[in-house]
């Protein structure tokens, strides 16, 4: 999400008032009256300084995303990042000010106009101490901006016309490695709040279908009971996104996590996405000694589930997930037009 520079209090009435003394050199270099000239050019140091802050102020605002405007993902995303209601706040301070300046501008050109030329001064350094005192008052406002312009500025940036999968698994069960086979490059690491190494997302195109594989390291892959309200409300928002879930089983175990703890997260993770196809994956069977493992596993899965057998460090089924990806998405368009008819 993209958010201008926001400037400090000290930044923007530095720049209002220099820009203003700017304009007042101009009007000293022109042909009026002496008398006329001292009040026009206190006049033009409130009027430029007023809109040098109302501009800077109206640019952040029209390059601010609304964020109801925005999909669900990304109103989740920034909601947990930096909190929608506080954003939403902040930047109807700007709204706020603008409009006291504008106010002020008026107010304070009229004084100076009725005043006598050598109390112009006195009127403009009044309207200074006004326009200062407007802008600082917002100075928590401007600095959580700068702070959101920070959190949200490696937003990830997900395609919402793409199948999109959603990676989920212990921890060293091959996600990463499945991740790079499926999409064939290295997945795009970008910026995901809720996790300490960033949501990982990699694109693959088959028959002119657009697809996208989302990894989300330390988050889809403990307990749920682990988990804090963050992190909680982070798999809210994945919910907005992911079409179907890649849940990976590792039955060799070298991962170093037993079976029966990865079936709890299988079924944690159903229950949170109940809405969400899960597609099982049974991934490292190169590594696997004991194939009782298997049918174990295969016991305890979800009824008429048919899990893929895949090495995803040889390469071996990655192509069988790419299938199953086509043909989900596939069913999806075929369900999509029979909910039209």
């Amino acid at each position: 999400m993209f958010l201008p520079t926001i400037p400090t209090p000290e930044e923007m009435l530095d720049k209002a008032f220099r820009r203003a003394k700017k304009s007042a050199a101009k009007v000293r270099t022109s042909k009026i009256s002496r008398q006329q000239k001292s009040k026009r050019i206190e006049e033009v140091r409130v009027q430029t300084a007023c809109q040098v802050i109302r501009e800077t102020f109206e640019n952040i605002l029209e390059k601010t995303p609304h964020v109801e405007e925005l999909p669900m993902f990304y109103q989740d995303y920034i909601d947990v990042a930096v909190g929608v209601d506080q954003l939403k706040k902040s930047l109807g301070a700007l709204n706020w000010a603008n409009g006291i300046l504008e106010k002020l501008q008026n107010q304070y050109i009229f004084k100076i106009r009725r005043s006598p030329p050598e109390n112009a001064s006195k009127v403009r350094s009044a309207a200074f101490g006004r326009i200062s005192s407007v802008v600082n008052r917002i100075r928590d406002e401007l600095e959580f901006l700068n702070y959101a312009k920070q959190r949200l500025r490696n937003m990830p940036t997900v395609d919402p016309e793409a199948t999109t999968a959603v990676i989920a698994g212990f921890p060293n069960v091959g996600k990463s490695t499945l991740l790079r086979q499926l999409t064939n490059a290295e997945p795009e690491v970008a910026d995901y709040p809720f996790t300490t190494k960033g949501i990982q997302i990699g694109h693959l195109e088959r028959r002119w279908q657009k697809y996208q594989i989302i990894d989300t390291p330390g988050l889809l892959d403990r307990q749920v009971q682990e988990m804090n309200q963050i992190e909680l409300k982070a798999m809210v928002a994945l919910e907005h996104l992911a079409d179907l879930i890649l849940y990976i089983f590792d039955p060799s175990q070298t991962s170093g996590f037993a079976v029966e703890n990865q079936l709890n997260l299988y079924w944690e993770i159903n229950h949170i996405f109940r809405n969400i196809p899960v597609l099982c994956i049974f991934n490292k069977i190169d590594l696997l000694e004991d194939k009782e493992i298997v049918k174990y596993l295969e016991k305890h899965i979800k009824k008429g589930e048919e899990p893929l057998m895949v090495a995803a460090s040889e390469n071996n089924g990655v192509n069988r997930i790419i299938d199953k990806l086509e043909e989900f998405n596939e069913r999806q368009k075929r369900e999509s037009r029979a909910d039209v008819q």
